[in-house]
């Protein structure tokens, strides 16, 4: 195949810099989510349940970017640790809003400082102007996307 007839070098490539940028960010956070016993789906939930107490399952799989049943799975493992409560029966339909303990609320200090550090070493060198040129551009890139 003529290199025309393709992307072109894939390190020129805008969709194969941002996956590979995205398994390094996941990497990063595996290592550093790993002393806290966290994967980074684990870490996802417990942040956006910090952020908004009270999602379902099929949120925080949207939120966190995977299946319901993959979420219902690290929901039940959050439980298990004493991270996650919720209720036994639902209120209404088939939903059991999540929230964190207190244990939960630790975990997710701990876990968020982490990350911090990590976004910090991806953005070395960028200016607090680059940074928000770069979200601004990443936000642009979905939104040319999304089917909605």
């Amino acid at each position: 195949m003529a290199q025309a007839e393709t992307v072109g070098p894939v390190e020129n490539a805008v969709g194969y810099v941002l996956k590979e940028a995205a398994v390094a960010l996941r990497n990063a956070m595996d290592l550093e989510l790993r002393p806290l016993q966290l994967t980074v789906s684990q870490y996802a939930c417990l942040e956006l349940l910090g952020q908004r107490p009270g999602m379902s399952n099929a949120e925080l799989a949207r939120g966190a970017f995977v299946t319901r049943q993959s979420m219902n799975v690290v929901l039940q493992g959050l439980e298990e640790r004493g991270l996650v409560t919720r209720p036994s029966v639902a209120a209404r339909g088939r939903e059991l809003p999540a929230e964190l303990t207190p244990a939960g609320r630790d975990h997710l200090r701990a876990a968020s400082t982490a990350v911090r550090g990590v976004e910090r070493r991806m953005c070395a060198g960028l200016s607090p102007d680059r940074q928000q040129e770069l979200l601004d551009t990443l936000a642009a890139c979905v939104r040319n996307l999304d089917p909605r």
